[in-house]
């Protein structure tokens, strides 16, 4: 199979290419506004984090794109925030649980769920902005696209938390309206959801810390739409979380104070491709049509130029790799060099 895709870190001339990303995937995308100087900081920001050029190592915001690699158009993204909650709060709904009894009602208990204002993730390691061009979609390149943020920290653990989490777009239409922004957000703050998610995306939240209320919502005061909503992912998002839960991340019972979509969280040793993953010497051979070959995905394994790519390898010896020249030339290796390997299990 010859290579098709490869995880590069994005560079400063990939504006247009980030710009065209951000509006094509749709409303709800904090991560991608479609606001060109806040896409030029972040990537000079990447730049920076790849490079190793910024003050705290753990703080470092890194970018990634999908090169089509015969013919160099970036395709997608995904990316990596390290020290979450540092520079600015991170706020959320931690969905809470409370004991409702009395023995003067003749014993009547039940349970009320609520929603709380936290900031509880403060250092963590974020992954997101998954996206891809609706034309490039399927035949591993998601994988690919989100495999390729846990081998970037397995290459460098020193620079990222022990603990990782994600957060997924809620239940946002085509028109950019939240249902649970609608029910909830709006009363609050008195502005759409589009200008209150611009807002989070290019602000330090201090708004949120203004106008959010301080006191636990009951999700059973909240309209029906609203209700149905809470801790659901967008439709574009459903595979994304597959491929997550399929890593080991599990629903924390948190969801967005904008959208109600759901967050989730894993401890990076328990992170699937991390833990499967293992170093290895790489040499150019034939691959196709060895009946010992196995899919999976090598990286370079080194910083600032970290690149991943799909491809068919063949082991050889304990620490031995072949992967045909096409794979080597994608990852700007030589024969002999080390990297990381996560062969898909069969």
């Amino acid at each position: 199979m010859a290579t098709t895709y490869v995880m590069r870190p994005s560079r400063l001339d990939d504006l247009d290419a980030l710009t065209q990303l951000a509006e094509l995937s749709g409303p709800g995308f904090t991560s991608l506004p479609v606001d060109e100087p806040i896409l030029r900081e972040r990537l000079e920001k990447s730049d920076r984090a790849f490079n190793g050029r910024q003050r705290n190592l753990q703080f470092g915001k890194y970018l990634m794109m999908m090169e089509h690699v015969e013919t160099g158009q970036v395709v997608g993204c995904s990316a990596v925030k390290a020290g979450t909650g540092i520079d600015q709060p991170f706020f959320n709904y931690r969905i809470i649980t409370l004991a409702q009894a009395s023995h003067a009602a003749g014993n009547l208990r039940f349970d009320m769920d609520a929603l709380v204002l936290t900031n509880e993730y403060v250092g963590f390691t974020e992954v997101g902005t998954l996206f891809l061009k609706p034309d490039h979609r399927g035949g591993g390149a998601g994988r690919l696209a989100a495999q390729s943020r846990y081998l970037l920290m397995a290459a460098a653990p020193e620079r990222f938390s022990d603990k990782v989490l994600a957060e997924l777009r809620g239940v946002v239409d085509d028109q950019g309206t939240s249902p649970f922004w609608e029910c909830l957000g709006r009363h609050f703050f008195r502005m759409d959801f589009a200008d209150a998610d611009k807002l989070s995306a290019t602000t330090d939240n201090q708004f949120i810390v203004d106008l959010m209320p301080r006191y636990p919502i009951y999700v059973d005061l909240l309209p029906p739409e609203a209700r149905e909503v809470i801790g659901r992912c967008h439709s574009d998002g459903v595979g994304a979380y597959k491929l997550l839960q399929w890593e080991g991340f599990e629903f924390d019972r948190t969801v967005d104070i904008f959208d109600g979509g759901p967050l989730v969280a894993a401890q990076r040793r328990h992170i699937r491709t991390i833990q499967e993953s293992r170093i290895v010497t790489v040499e150019a051979g034939e691959t196709a049509g060895d009946g010992d070959a196995r899919q999976g995905m090598l990286s370079s394994n080194r910083l600032p130029d970290f690149r991943v790519t799909l491809g068919k390898f063949v082991k050889r010896g304990e620490a031995g790799l072949v992967a045909s020249p096409d794979v080597l030339d994608a990852l700007k290796l030589k024969p002999g060099a080390p990297a990381r390997v996560w062969v898909r299990s069969k």
